[in-house]
């Protein structure tokens, strides 16, 4: 059972970062930080709840739960400023917007 959660967690990490390294779109690159975090809540609560059987602790819960709710926080904040990148620049792609160093 553990070992199938894991290996999801672990398959979601590398998703994730094949997403955020491989996609140059800012909303892509979002997404992608989205499911790294929630890859990372799941390892979370796999442990939590590897330390035996029928006991589940409650500290790797609650840790989830503050992560869930700060990512939701994270992503509103991070498309609000890819919004005011698109309206100032025309674009959301990275490699175009690296051009605008001074």
């Amino acid at each position: 059972m553990y070992e199938a959660i894991l290996v999801c967690s672990v398959a979601l990490i590398a998703v994730a970062l094949y997403g955020f390294y491989s996609k140059r779109h800012m909303i892509k690159m979002v997404i992608s930080v989205e499911i790294l975090v929630n890859a990372a809540n799941l390892l979370l609560i796999a442990f939590g709840a590897y330390r035996a059987p029928g006991y589940v602790e409650l500290l790797p819960q609650s840790l989830a739960i503050l992560s869930i709710s700060s990512a939701g926080g994270v992503t509103a904040v991070a498309l609000a400023l890819i919004l005011a990148v698109y309206k100032v620049y025309g674009t959301v792609d990275v490699r175009k917007l690296r051009r605008l160093r001074g």
